[in-house]
């Protein structure tokens, strides 16, 4: 947390109304995952381009260079005129003529990177990596079987990687593997063409309904205007552990992957 769609949830909210927005000053707290990049007064006076998302990741772009922000386990944005003072968890603000925008981090695992463009030795070390991304057109049905072919991991830990498909995440892995009654075990590579397409499509129809309902709220998540997601009300398997299956009614049950909690149905996720 947060996944994929509470990053791009967070960007709907913001990017619209930050865009064409003049720097007038910037601020870093506490130190996050990796430095900056810059001296953060020099972001002062720069223009907001637009803001884009890769994975996990939101791109600022500026006129000169962009910002990469990751939101870690426990971050969260926000975005408008007469924010609060600044708390004991908020380590990153940027005051522009729209508005501030506000990183707030309790676990500081998140970071906010400045590169000088996409080409950059850091920018293609976070970003180089990542898989495709499951809502584009990109994400076919025959690729995504061909580079499973490649993999003898769990299919769960497959999807988590997030280098044959981005951002699916902890939760949406486990509402995924539950609509196309796959067994989160299941090596990657024994799956059939036809289980992978069922796969890829239950994975662009859980994320496109994360994504409408908002992305999920477990703890804190919110988006930059406050806005709480409703996901959590829909998930069929995630965090429900003992209680019925909303198909068969046989008891969910909950196992250990990769230090990270998986949810399934016995019944309708044999193998």
């Amino acid at each position: 947390m947060p996944e994929l769609p509470e990053v791009e949830a967070t960007r709907l909210s913001f990017a619209d109304r930050i865009t064409g927005a003049g720097i007038v000053a910037a601020w870093c707290g506490k130190p996050l995952r990796w430095p900056l990049g810059l001296p953060v007064a020099r972001l002062a006076g720069r223009t907001v381009r637009g803001v884009r998302r890769r994975g996990k990741y939101l791109l600022v772009d500026l006129d000169t260079g962009l910002l990469l922000l990751h939101l870690g386990m426990s971050g969260s944005l926000s975005f408008g005129a007469g924010l609060p003072p600044r708390g004991a968890h908020d380590h990153f603000e940027l005051t522009t003529t729209h508005g501030t925008l506000r990183l707030n981090d309790p676990r500081r695992f998140g970071a906010v990177v400045w590169v000088p463009d996409e080409d950059a030795p850091l920018a293609r070390k976070l970003l180089g990596g990542l898989g495709v991304e499951p809502l584009s057109e990109d994400f076919d049905a025959a690729g995504f079987h061909a580079a499973l072919k490649t993999r003898k991991a769990a299919i769960k830990q497959v999807l988590l990687a997030g280098d044959v498909v981005v951002g699916v995440g902890n939760i949406y892995a486990s509402e995924a593997l539950f609509l196309a009654g796959i067994r989160p075990t299941l090596s990657a590579m024994r799956l059939s063409r036809p289980r992978a397409e069922r796969l890829r499509a239950a994975i662009r129809d859980v994320l496109s309904r994360a994504l409408a309902a908002g992305g999920t709220t477990l703890r804190n998540y919110s988006n930059a205007v406050g806005e709480r997601g409703n996901f959590q009300f829909e998930a069929k398997v995630y965090g429900r552990d003992g209680q019925p299956c909303r198909v068969c009614g046989a008891a969910i049950k909950a196992i250990r992957q990769g230090q990270r909690a998986t949810f399934f149905c016995p019944n309708c996720q044999k193998t």
